[in-house]
């Protein structure tokens, strides 16, 4: 009896997953347990084993169809053995409420997005209403190749890039102008977009329209965290770990929201949650764009145990080997652009969260020293060279005001210069 192979359920919060590439053909023997394609979420790209041996009898989704999690994606089975007759995998995006207009809170789409929904249209998904609006395109325009006609996300990116895969269907009402495009070039390609860099793209879009944004900037001496980590990195080498500077700011992150817990929030249109557990994501660039794995309770953990589990989970990152809930959760982001050489930055909210710590490298600079308090120049003043490390605090202003953000980072930057 022929084994199905399933799109498997990433995570709680991943519904659908996107086919990135089928690593056998129909034909092909496989092993149990064999990588045998490659899925794409918007959390994370995977490879999904063989969930039995013998020979892939046929393949149900192609490559860069995105399907609902349960779907069924193949057949495995004795060679010779005919596929069983299945329908094909469900497609993610969801139909809309019924009834003659979607409530717009339920469907998640704004004003903007129920006008760019074409009249008579039962299946307009909240994802396809939202990207038609963002490019002010009418959907009559466009054919649906989905299931019963359906417009997919799939169709309205060719529409975006010029290259429909049906001819439009006759408009049912007064169609807008779409927004006009320039031509290409000769020299100019177009790359399609990544499932992971389309959800980067609609996640940095979404949290600059959702909070306003204000930075807020120190430096730290970094004398201290240096001679500590120059004093203990070798010790801490031979019991496997690895002790990065980026584990030094992930304990003071901790620290300062323990002091200054309303940073540990989220604005919510209720209120203002507060988050009674402090887990810290930590921004990990990969080669298909940037995920954040989580650090459960923070705060909780030492030193050396923040070190080795940051570079277990990005470890597991760079190999694609993380799981989605371990992207899940977080109350707070560091993002460490100076690994690059970048000084300062200011980076974007992850959503929903509040807040977003940029670190930026750390470089000898002179700074002048004093025992006077006076800002005027005296003679107890000296320069000297410190490593220097330039922190930002990107808030959501809408929850945290100036006051907060300094005092949090007031915190951070004591800790950092007090390592001890």
């Amino acid at each position: 009896m022929a084994t199905p192979v399933m799109m498997p359920q990433m995570g709680e919060s991943v519904i659908e997953g996107t086919v990135a590439r089928w690593l056998k053909a129909p034909g092909d023997s496989v092993e149990k347990l064999e990588p045998l394609l490659e899925i794409s979420t918007d959390k994370i790209d995977t490879e999904v084993p063989a969930p039995a041996g013998g020979t892939l009898l046929t393949i149900l989704a192609q490559e860069g169809v995105t399907v609902a999690a349960g779907s069924v994606l193949a057949y495995i089975g004795a060679e010779g053995e005919e596929a069983p007759v299945a329908p094909e995998p469900e497609e993610a995006d969801a139909p809309s409420p019924p009834g003659d207009e979607a409530p717009l809170e339920e469907a998640g789409a704004s004003r903007a997005e129920a006008q760019a929904k074409p009249a008579g249209r039962t299946f307009i998904s909240p994802v396809v209403a939202r990207m038609a609006a963002e490019h002010a395109v009418n959907l009559d325009r466009i054919q649906g190749s989905g299931l019963g006609g359906r417009i997919t996300k799939k169709d309205v990116q060719a529409f975006l890039n010029g290259q429909p895969d049906e001819p439009p269907a006759p408009s049912r009402s007064a169609p807008s102008q779409p927004r006009q495009r320039t031509p290409l070039t000769g020299d100019t390609v177009i790359e399609p977009l990544t499932t992971m860099r389309r959800a980067i793209a609609d996640h940095m879009v979404l949290s600059k329209r959702t909070s306003p944004h204000v930075t807020t900037v120190m430096e730290a001496d970094m004398t201290a965290v240096v001679r500590h980590r120059e004093a203990n990195r070798s010790a801490l080498a031979q019991r496997g770990i690895a002790l990065t500077y980026s584990a030094y700011f992930v304990a003071a992150a901790a620290a300062a929201l323990r002091a200054v817990p309303i940073v540990n929030s989220s604005f919510r249109e209720e209120g203002i949650a507060r988050h009674t557990r402090i887990n810290i994501g930590v921004a990990a660039a990969i080669p298909a764009g940037l995920i954040v794995p989580v650090l459960r309770d923070a705060d909780e953990l030492s030193l050396p145990g923040i070190a080795r589990t940051l570079e277990e989970l990005v470890a597991r990152a760079r190999s694609g080997r993380l799981q989605p809930d371990e992207l899940q959760n977080g109350t707070f982001t560091i993002t460490n652009h100076g690994i690059g050489g970048s000084l300062l930055g200011t980076p974007i909210i992850n959503q929903p969260q509040s807040a977003i710590l940029g670190v930026g490298a750390i470089v000898k600079r002179p700074i002048v020293v004093s025992e006077s308090a006076s800002l005027l120049p005296s003679a107890d003043d000296a320069i000297v060279i410190r490593p220097m490390c330039y922190l930002s605090l990107t808030i959501d202003h809408r929850v945290l005001d100036g006051a907060a953000a300094d005092e949090f980072l007031s915190v951070v930057k004591k800790t950092l210069e007090g390592w001890s």
